[in-house]
This record gives C-alpha cells, structure tokens and sequence, in this order.
C-alpha cells in the first residue's frame, strides 16, 4: 500500500499554492510542513502526497514516466480539479474525459512539471 508520493519543487510557495487548491477541492488538509516540505493528507487515510525541495540541494526535475493520480469522487469533480489546475498555474496534459470503457480522466502538470491526473473509474472492466 502506498503511503505518500513525493514530487520535487524548485518554488515551494507556488506549489504549496497548487497543491492547497487541489487539497481544498479534495477535502485534504496539511498534514506536515517545514521550510523545505509541505505534505497533504489525512492520517489513517488513503495515500499523501508531499512537495519538497531535493534533500540533495540540487535542482527538482521531473521523472519521464513519473504520474501521480488523484481519485475523483465522480466526473464532475474530474472537471473541477483539472481547472483548479491549470488556474494556479498547472499545464493540460490532456482534458478531462473518457479513456477507455470504464476509466475518466484529466491529465495536468503542476508549475514544476511533475504529471498528475484526476480520474475516476467508470465501470467494472470486463
């Protein structure tokens, strides 16, 4: 089970502002913060996700292949969370719709780069 993902910023400001936006939609609060990190979640809850500055000191860059998903709780909120956005400052990576037969999605980069989705499955494959 997964615990928490961590995506890497070189602003932490403008990604806490991302982040707190797609939280707020999400009905998830700050679970933890210094100056280097800020992590949404709820304890006990499904997974967290975490932006920080690289422990290393170097630069963030974004990992080819890399896709944090976000569950939505029905279409409507797909919609909404790829607004929410793309008006703080994320990229479309491809607007909300069907994939397949039983999947939804909306694919967006946050200010860094890093990929997400919100998405929602459908139907029952098969």
């Amino acid at each position: 089970m997964i615990g928490y993902v961590t995506v890497g910023t070189n602003d932490l400001e403008k990604a806490c502002a991302f982040y707190d936006a797609i939280a707020k939609e999400l009905d998830t609060p700050r679970m933890m913060e210094s100056d280097a990190f800020v992590a949404w979640g709820k304890p006990g809850g499904a997974a967290g996700i975490a932006a920080t500055k690289p422990f290393d000191g170097n630069a963030a860059s974004v990992g080819n292949g890399v896709m944090v998903a976000l569950e939505a709780k029905d279409k409507e909120q797909v919609h909404r969370l790829y607004d929410i956005a793309l008006a703080h400052g994320g990229t479309c990576e491809g607007k909300p719709g069907p994939r397949g037969d039983n999947f939804y999605a909306g694919y967006f980069r946050d200010p860094d780069g890093n990929k997400l989705n919100a998405f929602l499955m459908t139907g029952i494959p098969g």
